[in-house]
């Protein structure tokens, strides 16, 4: 039992490096990665626009002086 584990080991040992390699060395990605990642560079763009968009109005209208009553139609509550 405990040849067969050691030799068991000393195998396993011994191809390591054959099993890691894929035999499949490519420096450069496909196609369909790059539209892919094209695809999601896109759509954080678009996104990024109308976000950046509602984030000034946001500003703008927390830092705004707050209007006149009348100018909204309201008399102060007389009819």
């Amino acid at each position: 039992m405990k040849t067969t584990i050691r030799s068991l080991f000393a195998l396993l040992a011994a191809s390591g490096t054959a099993l890691a390699a894929s035999g499949a060395e490519s420096d450069s990605n496909g196609f369909l990665v790059t539209l892919f990642l094209a695809f999601g560079a896109l759509v954080i763009a678009f996104q990024l626009v109308p976000g950046l968009l509602l984030f000034g109005s946001m500003i703008r209208g927390l830092f705004a002086k707050p209007s006149d009553a009348s100018a909204m139609g309201d008399s102060g509550g007389k009819r």
